[in-house]
């Protein structure tokens, strides 16, 4: 006849508590994270037009909207951290919050916030793609935005 009752006896059952914990306060290996090329950008509706040259490669999206001039007013290449926001200070003495939320084969995933203006945007763009996005409104005929480029 054989016992079925799967009862550990007591030091066994310790024993294997006690290796629970120790694999417990093992450090966690961190997270994988992705490099991203975060730029903010200046479009403004006066003036002459022209691109900052350091914007070159995104004409073709920024000749497509209502402003006359580019320039980029900062830059930031990081490695970002799923979950973890990163704060990027704004020229208008605002911060913009960027969080990587996932990432697919090809694909990341987003959140960008203003909380000074209580905005935010969920925006998935793909390996080989950049995104510019509005982050304040317009004032006096200009607009601060950001560009994302994940895997630059």
């Amino acid at each position: 006849m054989t016992d079925t009752n799967m009862t550990l006896p007591i030091p066994l059952a310790r024993a294997a508590l006690l290796a629970a914990a120790a694999l417990a306060a093992l450090p966690v290996q961190a997270a994988p994270t992705v490099p991203v090329r975060l730029r903010i950008i200046k479009g403004s509706r006066q003036g002459p037009p022209a691109i900052d040259p350091r914007l070159s490669d995104l004409r073709p999206q920024l000749s497509q909207l209502a402003f006359v001039r580019w320039d980029q007013v900062g830059e930031h290449v990081l490695d970002m951290a799923f979950g973890k926001p990163v704060e990027l200070p704004l020229p208008d003495g605002s911060k913009l919050e960027v969080t990587l939320l996932e990432s697919r084969k090809d694909t990341v995933t987003f959140q960008v916030r203003v909380p000074a203006r209580k905005t935010q945007s969920r925006l998935t763009i793909s390996k080989d793609k950049r995104i510019v996005h509005g982050v304040t409104g317009e004032t006096g005929g200009e607009s601060l935005f950001v560009t994302i480029r994940p895997w630059p």
